[in-house]
């Protein structure tokens, strides 16, 4: 009679295939070292790990010292050709040397001072923006004039010429995320200037790709194709607010409206798939009633979270931080996360669920499950 099966690990696999070191195996990995060849048994743990180990980190930036960087940031350092885009990247301590939040994606804060314009430029990677405060910018994607104001997402599909020009007396900052971790890892990334300026400096209070496809419902037959990326530039914050406000007072009648008891969400798309905005790209806008919590989990994929109304917690891998608006977090692969709203929490999400989806990478566990 044998007893309880116990699981293996690499560890012991790996000790098991290597045995006792003599000179001859000695020789044979110094060949193969010579040779510029490594052996599996001696790196499987690395290389196909039990669970998901991420060098990135969990790790909160607070609005609070943000914002005070980017102001002084906007003083002493100029916008224009050569430097582009005044951006402070988020960098992850867990990957040192590296300006991404993780391994796919790209944070940053964006400043753009009085009067000021960014030039045109274009670039594989594919964009956003998400306006946490502030009017009186317009972006400009392909000539199109996009207006940008608070709760409005902004999209810059890849390989599209956009420039910033800042029309009113008082600073804007906002969020840029992109995929450039993801582009450079896989050498896909291609850039090209633009335009000194901006190729139209027009004001309206609508582009001109959402008075074609921003229309609840609706489709032009003129756009019957299906894009990879979503054609709608701007989705504003008056629609995202409507949209949440409307779950929770469903979920008020007893209506099946929101993920799970106080937590309203939504998930931006592409009007032409159904889809998500970008290819590689996800985002989303959640909100959490006073008091509500949401279970712990594990993810594949990263995701980095913006508070663009509130106040509450969040744990990550068991450490609880307190957050207010502004307070960006991200969350690595398979860390362990939870939320709790002190007050009303409205947060916006992005993350590269896209990529993981499509290759089939993506898992999810609430912990409290069997896996």
């Amino acid at each position: 009679m044998t007893g309880p099966e116990v699981p293996l690990d690499h560890a012991t696999v790996a000790n098991a295939m290597a045995g006792e070191e003599g000179p001859e195996l000695s020789r044979l990995y110094q060949d193969f070292e010579s040779e510029h060849l490594i052996p599996l048994w001696t790196q499987l743990g690395d290389l196909m790990p039990m669970t998901p180990r991420p060098a990135a980190v969990a790790h909160v930036w607070r609005w609070s010292t943000l914002y005070p960087l980017a102001r002084r940031a906007g003083e002493l350092v100029p916008v224009g050709r050569g430097g582009e885009r005044r951006a402070i990247a988020l960098a992850n301590p867990g990957l040192p040397g590296r300006p991404y939040a993780s391994p796919t994606l790209w944070a940053a804060i964006q400043y753009l001072g009085p009067k000021e314009t960014a030039p045109e430029h274009r670039h594989s990677q594919n964009a956003f923006r998400f306006v946490l405060e502030g009017e009186g910018v317009w972006t400009v994607v392909d000539g199109d004039p996009v207006r940008m104001s608070r709760g409005d997402f902004l999209l810059t599909p890849g390989w599209r010429f956009h420039g910033h020009h800042n029309e009113t007396d008082r600073p804007m900052a906002w969020l840029d995320g992109l995929d450039i971790p993801f582009s450079h890892y896989t050498d896909a990334g291609f850039f090209e200037f633009g335009a000194d300026r901006v190729t139209d400096y027009a004001t309206p209070n609508l582009s001109r790709s959402e008075r074609l496809w921003a229309h609840p419902g609706l489709r032009p037959l003129s756009g019957l194709r299906d894009t990879a990326s979503s054609p709608i530039a701007a989705y504003r914050w008056e629609h995202t607010d409507a949209a949440l406000t409307e779950q929770l007072l469903l979920e008020d009648e007893g209506q099946p409206a929101t993920v799970e008891q106080g937590h309203a969400a939504v998930r931006y798309v592409n009007p032409t798939t159904g889809g998500d905005v970008m290819p590689t790209l996800r985002a989303e806008f959640h909100r959490l009633r006073e008091g509500t919590e949401i279970p712990a989990r594990r993810e594949v994929g990263s995701s980095v979270f913006q508070v663009f109304e509130g106040r509450g917690e969040v744990v990550l891998d068991g450490t609880v931080h307190r957050l207010c608006q502004g307070d960006l977090f991200v969350v690595p692969s398979w860390v362990s996360w939870s939320l709790r709203a002190e007050e009303r929490f409205d947060l916006f999400r992005f993350s590269d669920a896209p990529i993981m989806e499509r290759l089939r990478f993506d898992r999810v566990h609430f912990e409290g499950e069997r896996r």
